[in-house]
């Protein structure tokens, strides 16, 4: 296989492109929704990543990646956490999505116990560092969180067992991204990082945020179907909506939280809801990270990275 320089020692293998499944919005934006819970997505610590909730996460996908928050109150047990699990999984949710661990043994041993028990889709993210402590689990996908450069995305190459990664890059960067060759075959989730104003933003948001999402008229193309749970308990819409919970994981079960229905007011957030988006032509095509927009303007109906409407 053929080889090319990087740089003035090292070198990266001439394969295919980058299997690149979404790009500044995570995988399921792009799929359709049914009004139910599809998907788990349960923070395992505070999480040890780059990012923290105290100084911003500037990320469209910060929602599945190893960031770092602020816990306010004791964390779940392990007994409560495999508890939550099995209901999500008796409830007939799909997508269990395991993030922010802040011990790898934890997170493989969580990830373990929802494939025994019948969760047909384990999603388990590990930074790249710590893969090497990692043992290959039947069943679960395990997902690779790194920041981009040429050197990192040829370290992917050596884990081919890897279901996917999770690729934090700048805007400056994502067209040199998209054309490197590599010969790692799994999927592939581009994170763009978000400057805080859209007066720095360095790359098209347009097309960066366009959706192909069957029931965008109904349904909000992120948050639709998806409850998080912070180490803590609390549950919430999204990871990054910290000041949005809808329920206590420590005092009540996933069904009573769905019972109260202020989680499904998200669900249903579509962006004729949202006052400066609704007579936009291009509404149902362009994705809507509510997160973002809440960390750039402190209101959960922002429009900070609109250029159409700015």
């Amino acid at each position: 296989m053929e080889r090319v320089a990087y740089d003035a020692s090292h070198t990266v293998d001439v394969g295919m492109a980058l299997n690149i499944v979404s790009i500044g919005k995570p995988p399921w934006s792009n799929s359709s929704h049914s009004g139910r819970l599809e998907r788990l997505i349960v923070q395992l610590g505070a999480g040890n990543g780059k990012f923290s909730e105290i100084y911003g996460i500037p990320r469209s996908i910060g929602c599945i990646g190893n960031s770092s928050f602020v816990l306010r109150r004791e964390p779940l047990s392990p007994e409560r956490v495999r508890g939550l699990i099995r209901e999500f999984r008796e409830i007939g949710g799909k997508e269990l999505w395991l993030t922010n661990y802040d011990r790898v043994e934890y997170l493989t041993s969580v990830a373990t116990y929802a494939s025994e028990i019948g969760v047909p889709e384990v999603y388990a993210v590990v930074k790249l560092e710590d893969v090497e402590s990692v043992e290959p689990v039947d069943g679960v996908r395990f997902i690779a969180e790194l920041e981009y450069s040429p050197k990192n995305v040829q370290r992917l190459e050596a884990y081919s067992w890897l279901y996917g990664a999770l690729i934090m890059v700048r805007g400056s960067q994502l067209d040199e991204l998209m054309g490197l060759k590599t010969t790692f075959p799994g999927e592939v989730y581009v994170d763009v990082l978000f400057p805080g104003s859209a007066r720095k933003l360095d790359f098209n948001v347009i097309e960066v945020k366009r959706i192909l999402n069957p029931t965008v008229e109904r349904y909000h193309d992120c948050l639709a179907g998806t409850m998080a749970v912070t180490a803590d308990g609390y549950a919430l819409p999204c990871p990054l909506l910290r000041n949005y919970v809808v329920g206590d994981l420590k005092e009540l079960g996933i069904k009573k939280v769905l019972r109260k229905r202020r989680i499904k007011a998200f669900w249903k957030m579509t962006k004729d809801e949202i006052g400066a988006c609704s007579a936009c032509p291009f509404r149902y095509i362009c994705h809507d990270c509510r997160a973002l927009e809440y960390q750039a303007t402190s209101e959960i109906d922002g429009l900070e990275y609109c250029h159409i409407v700015f």
